[in-house]
């Protein structure tokens, strides 16, 4: 084993605390720009960013063999129209009206490609205005519905990713998506969904991102708790109904260039806008690093909505389980679904260790090809950390009072196997 190896295994074993996930204030704003491929490993992104819950920007040779990046592109670095309407249009797309409001995001509709295409050059010609307003597509599942297309592959540091190695085993979602939109298009002060993890791409345009450490958003809500839609709005100045921004950190500013990659930690928000014709790709994702606090926002939600219908609670016989519905309804998951989980991840690398890789399955993109990538330490740290959240799910009082009778294997059954394997490929 050489140095670096060995390094790597050790990081992967060390027992980080959850606090070093939390809130921290980063010097001066600074955010670390990783410029050379080649000098730059897995392990190092692992133990100073993902471990940390830092931020940092991968400079555009990460992304210079991209198929998007060659044919998506004219000369003079703007959206090829022409190459785009040839491939996807009459696809169906999601737009959002970035002028118009609806609760704290933006209206969406579904539109042809080809009519989303039309209506941005003439939002172009006509001086970046329309009577539709500033229309923003976002969120297309592009991988999923066009697979045998070269777009791009996903970089290293991003592999071990549990929400699409999840979603794709269940054939129901995925959390990989495309962002086509004209300079002025913004999205509104968020957190990514589960505070996952995600990173970000430019394959043109540059984008310009405002950064908040997580829990410094506690500080721009206002006195009813409700985050605000604009971060940059002047209302928030106004002590009477923002009590506490003056206690706020000014946000981490980052202006992302042509072909860089933005990785925005897990639970920080943040706010983003089009500085120029630009296309993006984007992916959330969850790993070992982050797990827990995926688990921790789960129980934020689930404890709202029973705040929420607790007057509901006495006469209603079935009132967990409509918490659960409800909580569902709202994040896309509830406890059972996460208990799933945590069982298609833990298998795979319980298959993994025990079995080894065969030939078939290495050859592919598959989440085993993944973990044998990534090695069989971290397929052990996985592990690690999957027995800690589901000890905590198997001993939550609302996730007992479920009928657990569907769940196969039993969690105590699936915690013993676990433990087993690691106990096993540590000897």
């Amino acid at each position: 084993m050489d140095r670096a190896t060995f390094a790597c295994s050790t990081a992967f074993f060390r027992d980080y605390s959850s606090s070093s996930q939390g809130a921290f204030c980063l010097p001066g704003g600074h955010v670390d720009f990783i410029e050379k491929v080649d000098s730059f490993t897995y392990s190092d992104f692992f133990r100073d960013y993902l471990i940390p819950n830092h931020p940092c920007i991968f400079s555009a040779k990460f992304t210079e063999d991209w198929g998007s990046r060659r044919n998506w592109v004219t000369w003079d670095g703007k959206p090829n129209f022409d190459h785009l309407l040839q491939k996807f249009g009459e696809a169906l797309v999601p737009v959002a009206n970035c002028d118009v409001k609806e609760y704290n995001s933006n209206p969406k509709e579904q539109l042809l490609f080809k009519e989303y295409i039309k209506y941005w050059k003439e939002y172009i010609r006509n001086g970046y205005r329309s009577s539709r307003g500033c229309l923003y597509l976002k969120d297309w599942h592009l991988s999923r519905a066009f697979p045998a297309q070269d777009v791009y592959t996903t970089p290293v540091y991003f592999s071990s990713d549990w929400l699409n190695e999840y979603w794709d085993a269940v054939a129901v979602d995925d959390y990989r998506f495309v962002y086509m939109g004209p300079k002025g298009s913004w999205t509104p002060f968020h957190a990514d969904v589960f505070r996952s993890y995600s990173w970000s791409a430019n394959i043109c345009g540059r984008k310009k991102w405002l950064l908040y450490p997580a829990g410094q958003e506690e500080y721009l809500k206002d006195r009813h708790g409700n985050l605000p839609f604009d971060v940059t709005a002047p209302s928030l100045r106004d002590r009477s109904v923002y009590p506490r921004y003056n206690q706020s950190q000014p946000p981490v500013e980052i202006v992302q260039e042509a072909g860089e990659i933005v990785f925005i930690p897990s639970g920080w928000h943040h706010q983003v806008y089009n500085l120029e014709d630009t296309i993006s790709i984007n992916h959330n994702w969850v790993n070992g690093c982050n797990v827990a606090l995926m688990w921790c926002f789960l129980q934020d939600e689930l404890a709202a909505v029973q705040r929420e219908i607790n007057e509901w609670k006495d006469p209603v016989d079935d009132w967990h389980l409509q918490c659960q519905l409800i909580m569902k309804s709202c994040t896309g998951i509830d406890y059972k679904e996460f208990y799933n989980f945590l069982k298609v991840i833990a298998e795979n690398r319980i298959s993994v260790l025990e079995n080894g890789l065969d030939d078939e399955a290495s050859a592919k993109n598959t989440p085993k090809a993944a973990i044998s990538t990534l090695g069989m330490l971290h397929a052990v740290f996985d592990l690690k950390r999957t027995v800690k959240v589901l000890t905590s799910l198997s001993a939550n009082e609302d996730f007992k009072k479920l009928d657990l009778t569907s769940l196969s294997p039993p969690p105590e059954a699936l915690l013993h196997h676990l433990k087993a394997a690691i106990d096993t490929a540590l000897l």
